[in-house]
Order: C-alpha cells, then structure tokens, then sequence
C-alpha cells in the first residue's frame, strides 16, 4: 500500500530559507517585484497544478515560490540541474525540486526515470498540495510562447484517477514576465490566471484520455498567452522588440498608466504587439517597411550611442559637467562599494561563462550563487576582518550594509553611462540627428496607421 501524502506544511527552516531568497530576490537583485492576481489562488490543501511559460531558468521558479507564504511548493524542473553536483541535487530535492527528464536532453532511455516523478507528484496532488510546471519543457530566450509537452496534464489526470476521481484537482495558469532578461536591478512580475477545474473532463479522461488532455491544454495554453508577451512573429522578432522597448513609455502614458510600473508596461506592450501583428496579417508589405524603419533606427542609435529620450529631454553640457562633478565625489565610495559588489559578480560571471554556453542562466548564476555562498561567506570575512581591526559592531554594521553597498555600485555605473550617453548626443553631428528623427517621425505614423498612438 502506498504512503499517502498529507498536505505538506513547510517546516521552520523552510520558512526560514524561503524568507531570506526572497528578501534578496524583491528587494536586492530586483528593482520592483510585481505578483498580480495572487488572490486567484485556491485556499491552501487544495490540489493545485501551477503551469507557467519559462523564460529566465530558475529565477522564474523562485520567483513564483517566495510569492507563497502559507504552502511549500514542489517544483518539477529539468533533470540536467541536478546533475552538476551531487550536493546540488541533494539540496535542490530539499527544497521542493523533482527533476524531469526530457528525450531532447537526456535521451529516450532516461525517460522510465520520470514515472518516479510522476508516481511522487500524483500523490502530492491528491495530498492537497501544490506543485508547479513547466510545459514548454525549457527556457525560452525571448517573449515568446514554447510548444507545450502534455506531460502535465497526464500527470494531473493520473492523479485524479489514482484517486478514483473522487477529488477535484486544479490547474492555475501563470506567466513570469522580465523588463530584461541581463543584468541587476531589473523590474519582475508574476501574474496569475484563472484556475481551471478538470473534474469537468473526468468521464471524457476515461473514455478519450488523449482528448481531455487535449481539452485542458488549449484552456491553459490560451490563457496563458493572454496574461504575457507573445511575440509569435520569431524572424522579426529584433524589429518588434526594438519597437516595444521605444514606444511602450509612451503608449501607456497614453492609456493613462504609469510606464515605470513593469504591468503597465506589458499592458502598452501587448497593445502594440497585437497591433502590428493583426496588421501584418492584412497588410504585410506596410508591417516590413516597419521593420525596416526599426532596424534601421536601431542601427543609428546603437552607432549614435545616444537614446531616444537623451533627444527628447536633452540636457545642456553644464548639466552635464555638473553630473560628472558629483560622479567623481562619489568615487570613492563607489570603489569602497565594490566589495563585495565586483567579486559578487565577477565570480559567478566566470563561472558562468566556463560552463554554460545557454545566456539565460546568468541570472540564476548571479543569484544562486550568491544567495547559498559567496554573500554568506563575504559576510563571514567581512564580520571576522572588521571586528578584529575595529569591532564586533562595526563588522555587523558592514555587513548590514552588503545590499545597499551592491545597489549603490549597480547604480553608479549606470549614472555613469547615463552621463556618457547625454555627452554623445551633445556631440552628435545634425546629420545623425536629423536621420534620427526621420526615421521616428516615420516609425510613429506607421503606429499611428495601425491603431497604437
């Protein structure tokens, strides 16, 4: 007879471990942490199915996990992690982590080792428990939709029938959304769909499994199409992101929503997205020239080393040689900043790039590695080095400081490229300008033609 599963209760070190990631991950490595709809989640004990879209490896599972106070969630991730180090799997599996192998990957023979898995996760649903999926069975590396693997949905109704379909399982869509993918200090949100009950599709399961499954799919696929960016066009998908990322700002403007806010943002993206898209399917030959007008202005932007709103909000070179002036009184602490702001970085930045070729796992390089090694270790020094030239206090007191030190150098450096950046318009010849402008001009009235502005 198998062990049944209660509902798991996360226990104190859980709870613990939980709280610090997530005090690093919303107030440190992002700017604004964002988790729209969390009131769309069913009461605890209730079996739940969270499926999401992948886009940034394993910082969209811990994003979704330190949304949760009340529940530990299991995650089924690619079985490649677990590999890296059999401390890893160990620690991976501790906290909720089950490994999915996937034929592309790790080959058809690895496949039998996923009925584990399975057989783990059908009673942890039927426990009233919650877990969390990836169906498009890896990382995306772009705002774009995957194809999606029915592996969760046949283990969601294996569960239901391990349970002689007596319990009412749910399927929660998801979706994790980026301001970028690189880098530090970025905005991150999480936004939740509407749960989809699959005791509706019980006696279809029983007569046409492959059907319901089916079914179900194309409910969770759709909605989770609607709550991100799905950039479908892939080939242009350059020219379509460049002119998000420009024109975003201001098409929620105006809509009348704050730009800064990362929903607004995708609320004014989804818009011109969906705009370009339905005119290319009527009017192909306007959407290339648009294309066309995109990459071109990119390209002397990029050459120009200036933004669009260095033109917009220009600056005079006395502004500028004042933000030079206070740069360089910041200097110094910009360099008493850089422990352990540059090893934090530079050591997981060179790992990074000695192991893995795939650039989505830099993020979960920076935060993992710091979170679970070098910040606690950094600490561990910092506290014994200052406390025995200074004192205990004052060792406390540094490392207190580690966050705001690591956001202050992230800052300065971007202060620093802001500056340089206003200098290189100042600088820029009328011809470049004038090109510049065109080209805006030209860009805006095809959006205009289409219905965004």
């Amino acid at each position: 007879m198998e062990k049944k599963i209660e509902t798991e209760k996360p226990g104190f070190i859980y709870r613990f471990f939980r709280s610090y990631i997530r005090f690093l991950n919303d107030n440190v490595y992002y700017r604004n942490v964002y988790r729209v709809n969390k009131e769309a989640i069913p009461a605890d004990g209730t079996p739940l199915l969270i499926v999401s879209n992948h886009q940034n490896c394993l910082n969209d599972p811990l994003g979704v996990v330190v949304s949760f106070h009340d529940r530990k969630l299991n995650v089924i991730t690619r079985a490649d992690v677990f590999a890296y180090h059999p401390l890893a799997g160990k620690f991976l599996r501790g906290i909720g982590l089950l490994p999915a192998f996937r034929i592309n990957y790790e080959g058809e023979a690895a496949l039998a080792k996923n009925e584990e898995t399975f057989k783990m996760t059908e009673r942890t649903l039927l426990g009233g428990n919650t877990i969390l999926m990836f169906p498009e069975a890896g990382h995306q590396d772009k705002h774009w939709l995957g194809t999606f693997s029915f592996g969760y949905t046949k283990m969601a109704f294996q569960a239901a029938e391990a349970g002689n379909f007596e319990k009412e399982i749910f399927i929660l869509p998801s979706c994790n959304h980026y301001s970028d993918y690189f880098g530090f200090r970025n905005q991150y949100m999480v936004k939740y769909g509407e749960k989809i009950s699959l005791k509706p599709y019980y006696d279809l399961y029983k007569t046409k499994p492959r059907t319901a499954q089916r079914k179900v799919n194309d409910l969770v696929r759709k909605q989770i199409s609607e709550l991100m960016l799905d950039i479908r066009d892939v080939e242009n998908y350059d020219a379509v992101d460049f002119i998000r990322l420009t024109w975003g700002a201001d098409v929620a403007k105006q809509m009348g929503l704050n730009p800064k806010a990362l929903p607004n943002r995708l609320t004014a993206d989804k818009k011109i997205v969906e705009a370009i898209q339905k005119e290319q399917e009527q009017n192909p030959a306007e959407v290339e020239a648009l294309y066309a007008d995109a990459r071109e202005l990119k390209q002397c932007l990029d050459k120009a080393g200036f933004t669009l709103d260095n033109m917009e909000h220009p600056t005079t070179p006395i502004v500028s040689s004042l933000k030079l002036m206070g740069l360089l009184a910041l200097l110094p602490l910009w360099i008493f900043s850089l422990w352990p702001s540059l090893p934090a970085y530079a050591i997981p930045m060179a790992f990074f790039k000695k192991k893995f070729k795939d650039p989505m796992f830099e993020g979960t390089m920076l935060f993992v590695f710091n979170a679970l090694l070098l910040l606690p270790l950094f600490g561990l020094i910092t506290l014994i080095a200052t406390w025995v030239n200074v004192s205990w206090w004052a060792g406390l007191i540094y490392v207190a400081l580690f966050p705001a030190l690591m956001i202050f150098a992230w800052k300065y450096k971007e202060w620093v490229k802001g500056t340089i950046r206003e200098i290189r318009y100042q600088m820029a010849t009328s011809s470049m300008v004038g090109k510049i402008r065109s080209l805006k001009q030209r860009i805006g009235e095809k959006l205009k033609g289409m219905g965004v502005k």
